[in-house]
């Protein structure tokens, strides 16, 4: 069963928010009564009631958060869903995974983000040298304040503490997402054996410290 952490329905405070539900692992169901939803463009397979879907140019981030997207290439080419009814989700028969923010930032690569509420702000921000040499470009995508969203992934989503104890190394290609107090490193483990080709060839990792949750995926891309 997919991951689903601290779902909550309409009202949080008060925000009012969509209800995020996972139909099946790989099918989200979100019920609107008068709201407005977004999610990744071809994501919707099937709805109820009475919906409206147009293209999202701004995704919550504003003109100035577009125009730096399209700069980046950090881009999401978004839809808007608005109206009262249930309206399902799906993405190449991916992994679905519902989560909540509750005044929190969230750390995510855009290509695993598939739906948010409108309530959420998303912004484009560097991610350094690791996002150069994993091949997931040099900025990454911020999710923050109140309300549910859903991410996708090669098999069920994982989450894994950290603590300042125990600091996370993770290959890039299995990174999803981070959330809390965490810092984020790009190391190398570069030895003889990398270099003669006898190694893993997992020459380089993400470091993890802090507290907090990163969640990983368990295939590479």
């Amino acid at each position: 069963m997919a991951l689903a952490l601290r779902f909550r329905g309409h009202n949080q405070g008060e925000i009012v928010v969509s209800s995020f539900k996972i139909n099946s692992d790989r099918l989200l169901e979100v019920v609107l009564q008068n709201e407005k939803v977004l999610a990744i463009a071809g994501a919707m397979v099937a709805y109820t009631g009475n919906m409206k879907f147009e293209k999202a140019i701004l995704g919550g981030e504003g003109l100035f958060g577009a125009l730096k997207r399209k700069v980046t290439n950090e881009g999401m080419s978004l839809m808007q869903t608005s109206g009262t009814g249930t309206v399902y989700f799906a993405h190449n028969a991916a992994e679905i995974a519902a989560l909540s923010l509750n005044n929190e930032k969230l750390f995510v690569e855009s290509s695993s983000l598939l739906a948010y509420d409108t309530s959420l702000k998303t912004n484009t921000v560097f991610a350094g040298l690791r996002g150069a040499a994993s091949g997931q470009g040099l900025f990454t995508t911020t999710v923050e304040g109140t309300g549910n969203l859903a991410l996708i992934s090669r098999g069920n989503l994982i989450a894994l503490e950290v603590t300042p104890s125990t600091p996370l190394f993770v290959d890039p290609d299995a990174f999803v997402a981070y959330q809390g107090n965490v810092q984020q490193e790009f190391v190398f483990d570069v030895s003889w054996r990398t270099m003669v080709g006898e190694a893993s060839g997992e020459s380089y990792q993400f470091k993890f410290t802090g507290q907090g949750v990163v969640f990983i995926q368990p295939a590479e891309r």
